[in-house]
């Protein structure tokens, strides 16, 4: 996966072409990855990778070789560059369970806080896709809260 451009706006696409890709929990879950690695509208080759390291030791991806992973990707870039981040979480969430869910957060928000630095735009999409998810009260910002804690360099002067 190298440079790829991909649409920041949330809104969805009317293409039917475009939609119903993701059809398994699995899916939905390397989506929404996905979607916060790209929120910002490219994916590049650290983001890339980040995202990949941050599936390759979870059921069922670490099973998957390395062309599995990658057709895998190419479906979800296909319909992320069709639609936007919204679209293609929209497509995803009705196939996450509340658990997959709030661990879908966290990872999103922990792909978005890798380097250190939060963009308004990202921002934004944890914001959004915390809402999306549509998690008991309060909880898509605890979840948030708790990423942005274990990120603070609380020891810098």
């Amino acid at each position: 996966m190298g440079e790829t451009s991909a649409s920041a706006a949330g809104s969805a696409t009317t293409d039917p072409a475009a939609q119903g890709v993701i059809r398994t929990a699995p899916e939905a879950f390397a989506a929404v990855a996905l979607a916060a690695v790209a929120c910002d509208g490219t994916l590049g080759r650290q983001e890339a990778r980040a995202l990949r390291q941050a599936l390759e030791y979870r059921t069922p991806y670490r099973g998957l070789s390395e062309q599995a992973m990658g057709e895998l990707f190419d479906v979800l870039l296909d319909q992320l560059n069709a639609g936007g981040w919204g679209h293609l979480v929209n497509a995803a969430i009705p196939h996450l369970d509340v658990g997959q869910r709030e661990t879908s957060l966290a990872l999103a928000a922990q792909l978005v806080w890798a380097d250190r630095t939060v963009s308004p735009n990202e921002e934004q999409f944890l914001q959004e896709l915390g809402q999306r998810l549509a998690l008991a009260d309060g909880r898509a910002d605890q979840i948030l809260e708790v990423v942005a804690l274990l990120h603070r360099d609380s020891l810098a002067s």
